[in-house]
């Protein structure tokens, strides 16, 4: 029965998303009060978990989400992803563009949303596209597929570092094999399908009512050098990979494998890559620190409903826990000995599909996979943590956020955002899965 009613917590949760449009976040506070009912816990242990499980989950990720937003908002600021896009694209030639810009989102996109990434990097691909006479589709396919796979799969995003959290893996090695994943499967889906299909699809301009917008681009002095950018957007991917590093190699009595792992942690490392950006984002580029400042202030808003979101799924996740639900459903996978993997890829996926939100199915799958997994030694959790975020990723269709910005954008039809954005969100997410199983036979 207990099994029963978490299956009817999450069909609950699919309908009223999908069908009565409630917000995700009181969606899952309401399904959440259900499940701990229907499992007879008592109503103050309810209330205790709902409030455990926000509040354990938002103390972990309201600050690594603050921090990478503002370094987001320094990086738009300075000219530093404009930086990033000119080098590369001088680096790899007009003919082989649609490749760089592909490395250019898998860059830019480590510190900022999707949509964040994106408003930020297209007006580069509309003045590519008016230069060099190419589709939209061929230079702008690579780019969502480069931010799309970064936003899924590699920390310090928001829901990956939540999922790393519930699943209690390690942040570097996450970082790490989403890596080895995420790039062979960004080339996939984008340079590799954006040629094939682009051919295949009506020419698309500039859409007139964006290009207006685009703007001559700022003066080579006006930006921040190559180096400084790209070491100031890496540094807390560098900082938590030394954290690793620290585990794999010194002794924990070591005073270096302290330091290493203070510095290395999610928390730090953004903290100081922060301070950092103020200098080569911000001082070095003559902006005084009032003006620092309000940047700062002007990224936070837009954090404020993915917080709730992932807050409202760790509260399910920990109810589910505390109903015994947890132990129940681990008990049932381990009579099947079903792969951690694929049933991890398979609920996010579906979740994903219904809701359309790559957050909530993350959310919601790693609290009803992470039970199963927790004590089986088998499948390590960084794999399973990339696991849930490919399968949050497939499939993006008209009730998804992201399908309307990429139509709207790129001035497409419906169908013609189905070919193209949806069937590359599939291949993200199926050739992800691929990169993951054959990855856990060498890790």
């Amino acid at each position: 029965m207990l099994i029963g009613y978490a299956v009817i917590a999450v069909f609950l949760l699919l309908i009223m998303i999908t069908r009565f449009k409630i917000n995700p976040f009181v969606t899952l506070m309401v399904v959440s009060v259900f499940l701990g009912l229907a499992a007879g816990m008592p109503f103050d242990k309810i209330v205790g978990s709902i409030q455990a499980g926000l509040g354990n989950t938002l103390g972990f990720i309201a600050i690594v989400l603050g921090l990478g937003t503002m370094l987001g908002k320094m990086l738009e600021e300075s000219g530093g992803a404009e930086r990033i896009a000119q080098t590369l694209i001088r680096a790899f030639g007009k003919e082989r563009v649609h490749w760089a810009m592909m490395f250019v989102a898998f860059i830019v996109g480590i510190p900022v949303f999707f949509q964040v990434g994106f408003v930020l990097l297209i007006p580069l691909v509309f003045t590519l596209a008016k230069e060099t006479g190419l589709s939209l589709l061929k230079l702008g396919l690579p780019l969502v597929a480069g931010l799309s796979v970064v936003h899924g799969l590699v920390p310090p995003h928001p829901a990956a570092m939540a999922a790393v959290d519930i699943f209690k893996a390690d942040v570097g090695k996450t970082i790490l094999y989403s890596i080895i994943v995420g790039l062979p499967t960004a080339a996939l889906a984008g340079p590799v399908f954006a040629a094939f299909i682009a051919p295949r699809m009506p020419h698309l301009p500039v859409p007139e009512a964006f290009s207006g917008q685009i703007k001559a681009g700022r003066a080579d002095h006006e930006m921040p050098g190559f180096g400084i950018t790209v070491l100031t957007i890496l540094m807390p991917v560098i900082l938590m990979l030394l954290g690793t590093i620290a585990d794999l190699t010194m002794a924990k009595t070591s005073a270096w494998y302290g330091f290493l792992k203070f510095v290395g942690s999610p928390f730090i490392s953004l903290l100081l890559s922060l301070l950092f950006a103020f200098y080569t984002f911000g001082l070095n580029r003559k902006y005084n620190m009032a003006t620092i400042g309000r940047f700062c202030d002007q990224s936070l808003p837009a954090m404020a409903g993915i917080l709730m979101v992932i807050g409202g799924g760790g509260a399910f996740n920990k109810v589910l826990l505390d109903s015994g639900i947890g132990s129940e459903i681990a008990n049932l996978a381990a009579s099947f000995e079903l792969n951690p993997i694929l049933l991890a890829w398979t609920i996010a996926a579906m979740i994903r599909v219904a809701t359309g939100s790559a957050t909530v199915s993350m959310m919601t799958a790693a609290g009803i996979v992470a039970p199963m997994v927790m004590n089986q030694g088998t499948i390590a959790p960084e794999l399973i943590v990339l696991a849930v975020g490919a399968g949050s990723l497939i499939l993006s269709h008209v009730n998804d956020a992201g399908f309307w910005i990429i139509k709207e954008y790129f001035g497409m039809s419906v169908t013609d955002t189905l070919k193209t954005w949806t069937v590359l969100e599939t291949i993200i997410a199926v050739a992800a899965l691929i990169f993951i199983l054959l990855l856990a036979q060498v890790v």
